[in-house]
């Protein structure tokens, strides 16, 4: 008889927590390329999972830093934003409610690191022009008049 016979089958807990923010310096925002998963090649902002006993901000401030080597400050919280991803037969394959975050620029120059394939600022004039995960262009604009409010 099997060790897990009469246990429900295990699978994988949806949704996960995740960070992320939009970082200003001057008229640009902090973007990365995606270098693996579903959304490999496509820019977004820099985040990733939040770890158990970390708060939201401090794991957007940790993932800026842990894939562009930027160091930033984090204001405010800009909106809660969800990504479900389905696989070609319709079932889920992933589910994350992101909490994103806006701040400012402190240190360093981008460079990629951990999940990105590529990091830099680009003018927010445009981000049109590149290929951008769902939902980021508005959130960045979101995130720019909020970091423009007086």
């Amino acid at each position: 008889m099997s060790e897990n016979a009469g246990q429900p089958e295990r699978r994988q807990a949806w949704p996960r927590c995740g960070a992320s923010a939009a970082i200003f310096r001057d008229d640009a925002v902090l973007l990365i390329e995606r270098a693996k998963g579903a959304l490999k090649g496509r820019w977004s902002l820099p985040g990733g999972h939040i770890e158990p006993g970390e708060t939201a901000s401090a794991a957007a401030r940790r993932e800026v830093f842990e894939e562009t080597g930027v160091e930033a400050e984090i204001s405010a919280l800009v909106d809660l934003h969800e990504v479900i991803l389905r696989a070609g037969d319709g079932s889920l394959s992933a589910h994350y409610m992101i909490a994103v975050h806006c701040g400012r620029w402190r240190a360093g120059e981008p460079v990629a690191g951990s999940d990105a394939a590529a990091a830099r600022f680009v003018p927010v004039a445009d981000i049109d022009a590149y290929p951008l995960t769902d939902g980021a262009a508005a959130l960045i604009r979101r995130a720019r008049e909020m970091m423009a409010a007086p």
